[in-house]
């Protein structure tokens, strides 16, 4: 269905568009705002994506589908969005046990080093938010992206290898890898 809204855009009609953003707009919206946490800033990264969708599809050679597309789109708008989110919004006090993936598998305290004494009742304070931001910082751009894809909102797997084109497996590694890298950037803040 997508490829056939494709093919009428291309061949100059405009309402095939219209349907596309119909079709997608709260799909992409909600992702963005999962990623970002804010209305106001979900709305017009939406925006965005949609417009520069607009602006592409004469080139898009339907090499994915074109809500993968679109995803990625909105996916790189939105993490170019984030490190704006990120120092705004750090000044909130956030408890150590908030989960930080939508399986509620891990908390902030899973992430922080071993050797840190934290009482399960702790409230991370605006210096310890801080080092979670410059740690992020220094991570390397593949292991950022895919802490904020997983992490920030709770991506599952199977979404992040679409939108990134990777295998599922390739996924959860570098996950894992990402999680040992911050850990190991916060344990070096905290000597």
């Amino acid at each position: 269905m997508d490829r056939v809204l494709v093919d009428r855009f291309k061949n100059g009609d405009q309402t095939a568009f219209d349907e596309m953003v119909s079709r997608y707009w709260d799909r992409i919206y909600s992702m963005v705002h999962q990623l970002l946490r804010n209305t106001q800033d979900a709305e017009e990264v939406t925006q965005d994506a949609f417009i520069r969708a607009h602006r592409g599809l004469v080139n898009f050679r339907g090499d994915s589908a074109f809500s993968t597309w679109l995803y990625q789109i909105a996916t790189n708008l939105a993490r170019n969005r984030y490190w704006y989110w990120w120092r705004r919004k750090r000044d909130k006090t956030i408890s150590f046990e908030q989960p930080i993936g939508a399986d509620g598998e891990g908390t902030l305290a899973d992430i922080i080093p071993a050797e840190v004494e934290t009482p399960d009742d702790i409230t991370v304070t605006q210096e310890f938010v801080d080092r979670i931001g410059h740690a992020m910082e220094k991570l390397g751009a593949k292991h950022r992206e895919i802490l904020i894809l997983r992490n920030v909102k709770n991506l599952s797997y199977e979404e992040i290898a679409e939108i990134l084109g990777i295998s599922v497996g390739t996924v959860k590694s570098r996950i894992a890898r990402a999680r040992e890298s911050l850990r190991s950037k916060l344990g070096e803040d905290f000597k």
